[in-house]
Formats: structure tokens, sequence, C-alpha cells
């Protein structure tokens, strides 16, 4: 008896062994070449850095170098606002007057503007959706003047052991002066990890992190991005940032965000494209043709 019991386990070691993906140095090294190479189109530097959540196999390209963010920083703002709420210090109910004042430049992007273009008075829960979802950066700014400013913002980071990832200035000095957006940066592999903490249920409440990932979801932007060549159906949870293109130069075209796979593990990923000299098809398609790269390897 208890030589047959030690050989059906045997049996289903060995069959799960050989279930599991062939990943190798040598095919991780693969991939990481075919990810220099998507790289090239964009004419202009890409900052890459994707992880296995679970196994916490990683695959990078300048993952070390810092990279303008633009809008993928409402996402930590998000997450600093809703640690908040889990303090009790907010509410995701509580009413917020957003004047004016309080709108970015007509040449920003901001839906709250064009829709309440005398002002209004918005839920927290209602910032924080036109914020991640719709990148709407008067949302934006009023969340970080509700917070504290970025000081809070940053405090929040250090918390969680997020240091290479700095949110500095509001959407509204950002699109000021172009360079205030390298102000703003993020390294990808920093990026990745705020992803895995989010991922893996830290610094934020259970309910908090389920809205935000809701959120981050349903976003309407950069769906020829991350999203753009995956298999219908792929659930992505992604925040992009994106900023104007001035004299054939475009200084950021990102994405990063959660892939959840077939089989239930999640790929964190940031794609950075910065100072990149194609067009904006070709821009996105560098960051989709990466996106699903990593996904062939990691979804076989």
């Amino acid at each position: 008896m208890i030589r047959y019991l030690l050989s059906l386990v045997f049996s289903f070691v060995f069959f799960s062994l050989l279930a599991q993906p062939n990943h190798t140095k040598s095919s991780l090294r693969q991939l990481q070449q075919q990810i220099e190479q998507l790289a090239t189109a964009a004419q202009g530097t890409v900052g890459v850095a994707a992880t296995l959540v679970e196994t916490g196999e990683s695959v990078s390209l300048h993952g070390d170098q810092p990279f303008p963010m633009q809008s993928v920083y409402k996402m930590p703002i998000g997450m600093a606002t809703l640690h908040l709420v889990d303090q009790g210090k907010l509410s995701l109910e509580q009413k917020i007057r957003v004047s004016t004042a309080d709108y970015i430049s007509k040449r920003q992007h901001s839906p709250i503007r064009e829709k309440y273009p005398n002002g209004t008075e918005l839920s927290l829960a209602e910032l924080l959706r036109y914020a991640v979802s719709e990148s709407d950066g008067s949302a934006s700014d009023v969340l970080m003047r509700v917070v504290g400013g970025p000081n809070v913002i940053m405090s929040y980071l250090k918390s969680l052991g997020i240091k290479d990832l700095i949110v500095l200035n509001t959407e509204r000095e950002i699109g000021s002066d172009n360079a205030v957006q390298y102000k703003n940066w993020a390294k990808p592999a920093e990026a990745v990890a705020l992803l895995r903490r989010l991922q893996e249920g830290r610094g934020l409440s259970k309910s908090s992190r389920a809205f935000l990932l809701r959120l981050m979801t349903e976003t309407e932007t950069g769906l020829h991005r991350l999203k753009g060549q995956l298999p219908v159906g792929t659930v992505v949870a992604h925040k992009t940032g994106t900023s104007w293109t001035i004299d054939g130069v475009t200084a950021a075209t990102n994405d990063i965000g959660l892939v959840t796979l077939p089989n239930g593990q999640h790929i964190a990923i940031a794609v950075f494209v910065s100072d990149a000299k194609a067009d904006t098809d070709t821009r996105e398609a560098v960051i989709a043709n990466i996106s699903r790269a990593v996904w062939d390897y990691w979804a076989r």
C-alpha cells in the first residue's frame, strides 16, 4: 500500500513537472533579444521591465534608467489617495469642490473641464475615476491637493519601499514647461515593483485595491498599447502616459499594468518609450508587440 501511494505521488510530481513551461536562462535571453529588436522601431529610448508576479522571473531593457512618466504617475497618486481612505482620513463618498481655478490648460486632457466649464462638485470616488480611468489632469491635480501634496505621495511610496518613482509636480506645472515632465520620472523596474505590491495586496486594503484595479481595467486610454496585441478578453489593469510631440520628438509614450494570464498568474509590466521620433502608431505598436512577446513567453 505504501509503495502504491509513493508511486502515485511520484507520477503526480513527474507529470506536473512536464506540464510546467520550459523556461531556461537561454529562452529568457531570447526574450530579451526579441524585446531589444522590437524596441528599435521607436527611434528613441525604450525602457522595459516585466515580471511574473507569482515566481519573480523577470526581464528588462534599460530597467534601471529613469523615464518621464507623464500620466502614469496618476496610479501612485490614486494609491496614496486610497491609502488615506483606508486610514479614515478621507472618504470615497465625500464631496469635493472643483473650481475653474483647478482646471489645467485647454491643450491638456481634462474631460471634467469640458463637461463642467463653470466648475462642479464631485465625490472622491468620481475624481479617482476621472484621474485613473480617463486620465483627467484636472482631477489628478485636485487629488494631489486633497491628499496634501507631492510630499505625502512620496512618503507613502517610501513606506512601500519605492524610491525610484518621483511624483513632484502637478499636471498644470508639467503642461506649462516641457522640461518639467523629466522631473517626474520612474525607472521601469521600480514601476513594476509598485505594480507587484498592488497585486500582492500591499499598501492598500482589500476593498481599495479592488477599486483601483477596476478603475485601471476600465481605463479608456491606450487601447493599442499593452492591450493592443493580446488575446481578446485578456484582463489588463493599466495606466498610460503621453506627452506632446515637439519638433518631431515625443518625450513619453508609456503604459504600465498587470496582465492576467489564462492560468491565473499575473505579469507586471512597464514599457516607457522616450524621446522617440517614430509616429504615434509605431510607438504604440512597439509597446503592444513587446507586451505580446512577454505574454507569449509566460503563457506557454
